[in-house]
């Protein structure tokens, strides 16, 4: 087994349960970890046998433009979507982060893990 891991990938978006959110938006924080078997691209060299994780990006960032109101929400997007549209993983762990949230102080980010 192996692991595949995109760190920080940085998205504006306008999620947030506030109407104020919806509108004027937010930086959002994406973490990729997916499970996979890497042998046969270690050996082969070939994209054709690994999880091409430049696809996994593009996911990711179409998720990230639809609108939602909760964190829990656009994780579970994520992962159905790597799963539908990606072959050869085995486990999928999404951790999304909303960067200065407006919660009443000072706060750097709060995020949401999900793993299937």
């Amino acid at each position: 087994m192996g692991l595949i891991e995109i760190e920080g990938m940085e998205f504006y978006a306008y999620h947030g349960h506030y109407e104020e959110e919806q509108i004027v938006g937010n930086r959002f924080l994406v973490d990729l970890c997916l499970e996979t078997d890497c042998i046969s691209a270690a050996d082969t060299d070939d994209i054709a046998d690994a999880v091409n994780y430049q696809a996994a990006y593009k996911i990711i960032k179409k998720e990230m433009q639809i609108k939602s109101h909760l964190l829990e929400n656009i994780v579970k997007r994520i992962i159905d979507a790597l799963y539908k549209d990606l072959s050869g993983i085995n486990k999928i762990k999404v951790k999304l982060s909303k960067m200065n949230p407006p919660m009443g102080g000072k706060i750097k980010k709060v995020s949401v893990t999900m793993s299937r």
